[in-house]
């Protein structure tokens, strides 16, 4: 349930916070032996951070024409792979939420739902991972490539020492950097749900369903077995006082022990031995000697 809740919301943060970021640089140019003119240089860029495409034109002190300057790098790949991750989590979830509200019955039907659903969550914790810190590697390599410092750098006019260049406007970096956190949060809810889906599964029923039971296990319910099959021909008849009641289940306690022991002990006949019968008259004489039964003492 707790994708059902919270995973629409961070995956629409994750991918609005990148997917609608502008960044705007602002940079001015002053050339040495020219009186203060407006040189400011303008520079926005923004999603999807193809920078080879951002261009702007910067002045040429040593002659009165400008130059038209291309920003480094491309990060479009990353980028765009971190929204399409997001847009699809966003869609699957709102679907997912309406088969959990609506159609509960046929989702847990021949198990094929859970299966489902164990098998697209899992994929998607997986690209949630590589798409955030693909997009957090590229989101510093924006903050390297949009520099001021850097950006200067590629303005002939700042390379040379009598002219003064300097940054009067930075980009905001504080919508990307969030983008980032969503993402991993999207991370943690994904992978955290793995388990709330894998106990809808029959792998995991099963697993309930059967449980492994050790040898000292088999012994203790062998032993309440017999204790319980000991005990129920022992119980007193329905209509006796409280004394007689409380009689009853002190026999059952000595009867159980006494079972007990008796399953413990193993008891052993004594020896007997058959002789001839002796047969006596009227007189007490012995008339015939038959078979005799001699027991020895234990």
């Amino acid at each position: 349930m707790c994708m059902v809740i919270f995973a629409p919301i961070f995956a629409i943060c994750a991918f609005a916070t990148c997917g609608g970021y502008y960044g705007h640089l602002q940079v001015k140019v002053d050339c040495a032996g020219r009186r203060p003119t407006n040189l400011s240089i303008n520079i926005d860029f923004g999603y999807p951070f193809r920078l080879i495409d951002v261009h702007f034109k910067a002045p040429l002190c040593e002659a009165k024409r400008e130059e038209i300057i291309f920003l480094d790098g491309d990060f479009s790949s990353a980028s765009q792979f971190f929204v399409t991750v997001g847009v699809f989590a966003f869609l699957y979830s709102l679907l997912a939420t309406i088969v959990y509200v609506f159609y509960q019955n046929n989702y847990l039907k021949n198990n094929r739902g859970p299966l489902v659903d164990f098998v697209v969550t899992s994929i998607f914790s997986f690209m949630w991972l590589v798409s955030s810190c693909c997009w957090a590697k590229s989101l510093s390599d924006i903050k390297t490539a949009t520099n001021p410092t850097q950006v200067l750098l590629l303005i002939s006019a700042c390379r040379a020492h009598e002219n003064k260049c300097t940054a009067t406007q930075e980009p905001l970096w504080s919508r990307p950097n969030t983008s980032v956190v969503f993402g991993f949060v999207n991370v943690v809810l994904w992978v955290g749900n793995i388990w709330f889906v894998f106990k809808e599964t029959g792998w995991y029923k099963t697993g309930q369903r059967y449980p492994t039971r050790s040898a000292s296990g088999k012994r203790h319910s062998e032993m309440r077995q017999r204790l319980y099959i000991g005990s129920s021909f022992e119980q007193p008849d329905e209509g006796y006082g409280p004394q007689l009641s409380r009689q009853g289940s002190f026999n059952q306690q000595v009867n159980r022990q006494v079972s007990f022991n008796e399953s413990q002990v193993s008891l052993s006949l004594p020896h007997a031995y058959l002789g001839k019968p002796v047969i006596y008259d009227r007189d007490n004489k012995v008339a015939s000697q038959g078979p005799m039964i001699i027991v020895n003492e234990m």
